[in-house]
């Protein structure tokens, strides 16, 4: 539970303190929001012309780097926003946050080394790049969790 702050006057009231895992949580999800924006921009995204709704045929790169497709974008849009929805809600969601979005972009990771990238299993799309980007923001998100995590009490 976030603590009360200030007690006086002009002292602000009302406010309260984030948490390591809210702030945390909330810049990972601006991150994400922030690419999911990026991904619809061209110029930033190259081959923006010839991006797809969804599936390995789009050749739109955001940052000439990372395959993306609609779908893609619009992934990461909406995991941006349930960042910021949780680093909003509480420490306790911003956690999990950071958790569950880790061990996704881990088995994303795993699917992405797995399928043939020319075949229709890879929806998304995914390219090498985004394959390494996701083991990085996998063991970043599960990293931030753990860092994150409530002080225990060690008293013998």
């Amino acid at each position: 539970m976030a603590d009360r702050i200030g007690t006086g006057r002009g002292s602000g009231i009302g406010r309260t303190r984030r948490s390591l895992a809210q702030t945390f949580a909330a810049i990972v999800g601006a991150v994400f929001l922030l690419v999911g924006i990026l991904g619809f921009i061209p110029g930033i995204t190259t081959n923006y012309d010839m991006m797809e709704i969804a599936g390995h045929h789009s050749e739109a790169k955001l940052l000439g780097l990372f395959q993306v497709s609609v779908l893609h974008n619009i992934v990461h849009l909406l995991f941006g926003i349930v960042g910021l929805a949780t680093a909003a809600v509480g420490a306790a969601a911003a956690r999990m946050y950071l958790l569950i979005g880790g061990i996704i972009y881990l088995l994303l990771w795993l699917y992405g080394l797995a399928i043939d990238h020319e075949s229709a299993a890879n929806f998304v799309p995914l390219n090498n790049a985004d394959n390494w980007l996701h083991l990085i923001l996998g063991l970043g998100m599960i990293a931030l969790w753990y860092l994150a995590r409530p002080a225990r009490d060690v008293r013998a």
